[in-house]
């Protein structure tokens, strides 16, 4: 069987991510028997000068690009749509906020460390967290029981959250990452050379994956 790795370069607070991951773990299980799929999840942050209790996500996206409340909306409506098809609900609703998602990254690399399927329940647990429940992701005990419902240990979660531990690491990720020339997400790197980007379908995931395996 072909080993693939996969560097999904996302944020937590990004709805497009939530799409693509749900698109890239159905092209997965599409492609078992034929790629061993090595995931790993590498942070970005949309919005790092996030204040502390986030701000309406309806005005911050009027104020970055310049839309009108009725284009936000219906880009919600139809992101929202994307996301139910593929596992990924999401409650897009006008009270909304978005929040800074630092220690969130965190957690997802701490869980990274005890494994691809730590990692990837962790960053679902998150993606529901914040999309989902619309609860604050920079709030430790929110983390926290983010973690616990990912089946990860809570205990452990609240001491990487109070320690500051890994931080170092996940800012020099992101800089990695900048660095390489990733200025937006979902950014999908297939075995360092292929570069899929965007919330795309299982089908264009599975297709890659296929191709890459074809490869060899």
């Amino acid at each position: 069987m072909v080993k693939i790795n996969i560097d999904f370069v996302s944020d937590v607070a990004c709805p497009w991510c939530a799409v693509g991951l749900g698109g890239l773990l159905e092209a997965m299980r599409r492609v078992e028997g034929v790629a061993q799929v090595d995931l790993h999840f590498r942070p970005f942050e949309l919005n790092p000068d996030m204040p502390a209790g986030g701000q309406n996500t309806i005005e911050r996206l009027m104020s970055k690009y310049g839309y009108d409340r009725e284009q936000v909306q219906a880009n919600r409506k139809v992101i929202s749509e994307r996301a139910a098809a593929v596992g990924m609900p999401m409650r897009m609703e006008d009270d909304n906020r978005s929040f800074n998602t630092f220690d969130a990254h965190r957690l997802i690399h701490w869980a990274g460390l005890q494994g691809q399927a730590q990692q990837t329940a962790m960053k679902q647990s998150l993606l529901r967290t914040y999309h989902f429940l619309n609860q604050d992701t920079s709030d430790a005990q929110v983390l926290a029981l983010a973690a616990s419902e990912a089946g990860l240990d809570e205990r452990a979660a609240r001491e990487v959250l109070a320690s500051g531990r890994y931080a170092d690491e996940v800012r020099a990720e992101e800089a990695q990452w900048r660095q390489l020339g990733i200025t937006s997400v979902p950014s999908v790197i297939i075995n360092g050379k292929y570069l899929v980007s965007g919330g795309q379908p299982p089908e264009a995931f599975e297709q890659a994956l296929r191709q890459v395996a074809g490869e060899g």
